[in-house]
This record gives C-alpha cells, sequence and structure tokens, in this order.
C-alpha cells in the first residue's frame, strides 16, 4: 500500500515522519489517540497526546516521556504535519491528521459522533483516506438518545430506591462511569464509586471536567448509611464478594452490547442499558460521509461485513489487521 501511513506488525507507521499511531508493539515515537489500554499500550520511547488525555495515561502507564499537544494545533514531524482532533470517544479522545506531500490521511482510534455532554465533540475532518473502526458496524446497533437511557436509568434507580435495595451499575472506569454520573438524577439519592472509578474521577476533576458528587466506596464504607444510593462499577465488580456489602442490590450493565438479547442474559444482569462510547451504524457511515474520504480503512469490530457495505456504496475499502479491541463485550474500549 503506498500512502502517508502504512501498515505493520508494530501498528499504523508514517514513514515521512517515523513515528507511529496507537502502536501496539513498542516503538520510539508513538501518537497516541486516547487512553484506553488497547490504544495506549506501555513500552514506547516517546508519547505524544492531547494535553487532555495525558493525565490519564500517566496514572495508568507510570514514568512515560510524554508531550502534550493541543486540538487543532499543528506539527511538524520529520516531513509529515500531524494535527490532533476530537473524536468524542471520551475525555481527550482524539483523531490524528497526517499530511505528507499534499495527501492527507485520518486515523481516527475510536469516536462516536453524538456530544455527550462530557468529551470534547466529534468534528469531521476532511481527508483522502479515513482509518475508522467498526466496533458496532452491523445495521442491528442504533443508539436510543442519550435523554432516553436518562429516563429509564433514573427511573430504575428510583425504583431500587423505593424497593429498598442499592442499585450496582457496571461501567468501564475511563469514560463511560463519568459519562452515566452526568445524566444521574442526585436527587434520587448519593452517587456512590468503586475506588477505580473515583481515581479516575479525581483526574478528570482537576482538569476542570464538570462531575457531580461522588462517595468513594471503601473497606470502612457502611452501605447502611448511604441509602437509596447507586454505585457505579467496573463489569467485573457486579455479583462480586465486593458487591455484597451493598445488601439488596438491582444490578443494572450499560453498553452498546445490550442491544442484542443474548448478551444481556450472558451478563445476568437485572437491567441493561443501551449506551455506547462507541458510534452506532448510522453514525459511523455519516462520519465516514463527512470526511470527504474515498479510501476507507477498516481496523476493528465487524470489518468484513462493514467493508462489504462500503465497498457496495462508492467506497474503496479494505480491512487492516490491528490489535484494537474486538468485538469481545468484556472488552474495555468495546463498550
Amino acid at each position: 500500500m503506498n500512502g502517508a501511513l502504512i501498515f505493520t506488525d508494530k501498528g499504523i507507521y508514517c514513514p515521512a515522519g517515523d513515528f507511529y499511531i496507537d502502536p501496539w508493539r513498542p516503538v520510539d515515537r508513538a501518537l497516541i489517540t486516547h487512553g484506553h489500554a488497547d490504544h495506549a499500550r506501555s513500552g514506547h520511547q516517546r508519547y505524544l497526546a492531547t494535553h487532555q488525555a495525558l493525565p490519564v495515561m500517566h496514572h495508568r502507564l507510570g514514568d512515560i516521556q510524554s508531550q502534550g499537544i493541543a486540538y487543532g494545533e499543528t506539527q511538524k514531524i520529520g516531513d509529515a504535519t500531524v494535527s490532533f482532533h476530537p473524536a468524542g470517544h471520551i475525555p481527550g479522545s482524539a483523531q490524528i491528521r497526517v499530511e505528507v506531500g499534499g495527501e492527507v490521511w485520518v486515523v481516527s482510534g475510536d469516536y462516536k459522533v453524538t456530544n455527550d455532554g462530557l468529551s470534547e465533540p466529534f468534528e469531521p475532518v476532511k481527508c483522502h483516506s479515513f482509518v475508522t473502526e467498526s466496533t458496532f458496524g452491523l445495521p442491528v446497533f442504533t443508539w436510543p438518545s442519550q435523554a432516553e437511557v436518562a429516563k429509564d436509568l433514573n427511573q430504575w434507580w428510583a425504583d431500587c430506591a423505593a424497593d429498598g435495595k442499592t442499585a450496582i451499575l457496571g461501567a468501564y472506569s475511563l469514560g463511560k462511569a463519568q459519562r452515566l454520573m452526568k445524566m444521574l438524577d442526585p436527587s434520587i439519592g448519593p452517587i456512590m464509586t468503586h475506588t477505580a472509578v473515583e481515581a479516575t474521577n479525581a483526574i478528570l476533576r482537576t482538569q476542570g471536567y464538570d462531575l457531580p458528587e461522588t462517595i468513594a466506596v471503601t473497606q470502612d464504607t457502611d452501605a447502611k448509611a448511604h441509602k437509596g444510593g447507586i454505585v457505579i462499577a467496573p463489569p467485573a465488580a457486579l455479583g462480586s464478594n465486593w458487591a455484597k456489602k451493598f445488601g439488596p442490590v438491582s444490578s443494572g450493565f450499560a453498553s452498546g452490547w445490550m442491544r442484542l438479547r443474548g448478551i444481556r442474559r450472558r451478563r445476568a444482569a437485572d437491567r441493561g442499558f443501551v449506551i455506547s462510547d462507541h458510534a452506532d451504524w448510522t453514525g459511523l457511515l455519516s462520519a465516514i460521509k463527512n470526511t470527504g474520504a474515498e479510501n476507507i480503512y477498516v481496523t476493528h469490530g465487524y470489518t468484513d461485513i462493514f467493508t462489504q457495505h462500503l465497498n457496495n456504496t462508492g467506497y474503496t475499502a479494505q480491512v487492516v489487521p490491528t490489535e484494537f479491541g474486538d468485538t469481545d463485550q468484556d472488552s474495555e474500549d468495546a463498550a
């Protein structure tokens, strides 16, 4: 494949700038779209990411050599010009634009086109070639409005409180958990958080992200003192010994995978809420159309079906092998 970017066994590589985008093997220079574990990995010598993404990356990866960049700021790296643009996926997430000799590529990382009221909203970036995910690249995946989900979520919580149960909501600790917090009605009761979620909250709060008041659950937490509360915890905590301290509970899970009945059953949660930090079928197609790109490279998800659809509708599309999140509903970045 000829172009500004090529796909290698280490990751997406730019020969003109001698850097990689979201590499999955250790490299010298890595440009990172966002802080989820399948995109921001340890072992690289140098990292470049948005100012908003770096604090969480440092929390997760430890002492890394990093440089921050503002959204829309251009930087020359070798013979390539790069800039980062909002992806709408989670706070700090970016699409990375690479221009070499007048040829423009955009690597989107993961993205959603709806404004969640927390993340920097997605901005289409014109390009010749667009690298896209397809986590939810099937027509069955269409998302209800955030307002609809918020209404159902708060009604479930209120019903739990009325029945003397603690609502425990499974959500990933970076992005999804904070989005859900902002959807909750704090007049119903206290919002409690697992320590993994609260650690991320603390980082985002110091950056100026507006999050509601929360109570971290510790060993000393007396569940009886927080009657009518809701607990936001990583999905693995649902049904665990940790959850038993809250007495009678009702469990919920928030994910785009809740659109599929079989997965709802396997989750064994009392309630499933269809909400994702990835674009649905319509969102994927609208994002691609708005780039104006003719060449589309599909990295992960329902790659074969989505690529075939793109080729049938006038694009030149192909699947490219990566080690980003797949269609496993337990993957951190596939919800």
